[in-house]
């Protein structure tokens, strides 16, 4: 179905509403066996897999899993084509190594890159013109979008600036992080439930990150949930992240959580069905104001609905 006559001007990315971390070979070959599990009607996964070069590196060895994940994203089982790459800091000698081998070796099979404890927009520009040098360089013709990870007290002070980087796609909440370096003034039993949300300070930022990139036309991914025993503490925090704070993705780091998750950060099914009534009635109506049980609905309510449906995958109709 052809986008509706709504003046809609932000069309966020299409990617998935789950981002799952994976630290070494074994981690992300299960992960994409999980991407086969959970599926959008047009058939991408509904789970992307992050190999992370920053933390899952043993010091000393980065060389060695670089390879490793190089060689992970050109195995026949990375199926989807749904991967990125989390690299090392701005601040860390290894980016510019972690840019080059990536890009010369699968930049064409690299969906996104995250750049971890980002501080400024100039270290953005500059992440993104090193990326670029090595795009021409070896002949790569994509463009592959950046994941910020906001996790510095400097990033704070310019989030609207780093959301409205072209080469930006997602800004990502590092809650961890960013309670570290505060050095104490947030108690550490706020890096999980129901501190997280329930700190004033914690509630602030989660609010002006999401804001930043959802104005920005950009997808703002929640931080990880640390009980890693009970999936339902991820489908609690996945629910609150999206429902109070405007969320569109979150973080798994382990394969019990991701179908909570997706569950949480994707419309229900009676959310979709209702949508799907709306929009086909508006359609009939050519757009106009309509009353359907009772309730007014315009151009402002025919905009979310077309939102849920665009976000469910089902603009199909």
């Amino acid at each position: 179905m052809a986008t509706p006559p709504l003046e809609i001007t932000l069309a966020f990315p299409q990617i998935a509403p789950c981002e799952h971390i994976a630290g070494n070979e074994k981690f992300a070959k299960k992960a994409f066996a999980i991407q086969g599990k959970h599926l959008s009607p047009i058939g991408r996964s509904l789970v992307d897999v992050t190999l992370d070069l920053e933390d899952g590196a043993p010091v000393g060895k980065e060389e060695e899993l670089r390879e490793t994940f190089v060689a992970v994203i050109h195995s026949s089982e990375n199926v989807f084509r749904q991967v990125g790459v989390r690299v090392h800091p701005p601040q860390s000698e290894e980016i510019t190594r972690d840019l080059e081998a990536l890009i010369a070796k699968c930049g064409n099979e690299i969906s996104y890159i995250t750049i971890p404890k980002v501080r400024s927009v100039r270290e953005v520009l500059w992440i993104s013109g090193v990326a670029q040098h090595f795009l021409r360089a070896h002949g790569v013709t994509k463009q592959i979008p950046l994941h910020l990870l906001i996790e510095t007290p400097e990033a704070l002070s310019c989030l609207p600036a780093l959301a409205a980087l072209p080469c930006v796609e997602a800004l990502d909440f590092g809650i961890m992080d960013l309670i570290s370096h505060l050095g104490g003034a947030i108690p550490a039993e706020c890096m999980q439930s129901p501190g997280q949300f329930d700190h004033r300070l914690l509630s602030r930022v989660k609010s002006q990150l999401s804001l930043a990139a959802l104005g920005a036309g950009k997808i703002p991914t929640h931080n990880v949930t640390v009980d890693v025993r009970d999936p339902e503490a991820a489908f609690s925090d996945a629910y609150r992240a999206r429902h109070e704070f405007g969320f569109l993705r979150m973080w798994s780091i382990h394969p019990e959580q991701v179908e909570s998750i997706v569950r949480a950060m994707t419309p229900s099914a009676e959310e979709i069905d209702e949508a799907r009534s709306i929009i086909t009635a508006a359609r009939a109506a050519d757009w106009g104001p309509l009353q359907i049980a009772g309730r007014l609905h315009d151009r402002a309510s025919f905009r979310y609905y077309w939102g849920v449906l665009t976000r469910a995958g089902e603009t199909s109709l």
